[in-house]
């Protein structure tokens, strides 16, 4: 059985990286409520409807992609029931195609592991010229549920939140 916690308000006792101590600081910092699970590692979409329930919303699905020459890197925020079609995005953005950037790119570039991609990764300096993407679905939705860095914590923040304050000063592009 998939092991989801209860609704926490509370950061981490102990943070499992960086990015997650980073996150929850930036919370505070900005004045961003938010609601938190513990669960077990939750990298498949099977994991997620299990988290999904118990947070009550869905949680996004983050790709990280690049061009081929490895010098322009994406952070891309969608639905998890949304197929990616390289060609709809890149005609979207009016880019050459992108494909999956390496782990050790993402490692790099945003403090995570395969798994728990998150925008939330924005913050970070060495994230500074990744592009940020987001469905207008996403966008328009009012909560946004993603993980904060690990597999094993899921977090639930205002979308507006996200955009307003937690990414102030960050381009975040809108697409169809």
């Amino acid at each position: 059985m998939f092991k989801v916690s209860d609704i926490i308000s509370t950061p981490p006792s102990e943070f499992g990286s960086e990015l997650q101590r980073l996150v929850y600081e930036t919370f505070a910092a900005r004045g961003i409520p938010f609601e938190r699970v513990d669960t077990d590692p939750g990298t498949t979409m099977e994991d997620c409807q299990h988290i999904d329930a118990r947070i009550g919303v869905r949680i996004v699905k983050t790709i990280f992609l690049c061009n081929r020459q490895q010098t322009e890197f994406y952070l891309y925020v969608t639905t998890d029931d949304r197929p990616f079609v390289t060609r709809e995005f890149c005609g979207a953005l009016g880019i050459p195609r992108v494909s999956f950037a390496s782990s050790e790119k993402l490692w790099d570039l945003t403090g995570v592991l395969v798994g728990a991609t998150t925008i939330l990764s924005a913050i970070l300096p060495q994230a500074s010229g990744i592009h940020l993407v987001m469905d207008r679905s996403v966008a328009s939705s009012e909560y946004f549920a993603c993980t904060d860095g690990t597999a094993t914590c899921f977090v639930k923040i205002k979308t507006c939140d996200l955009l307003e304050k937690y990414l102030a000063g960050k381009e975040v592009t809108i697409i169809a």
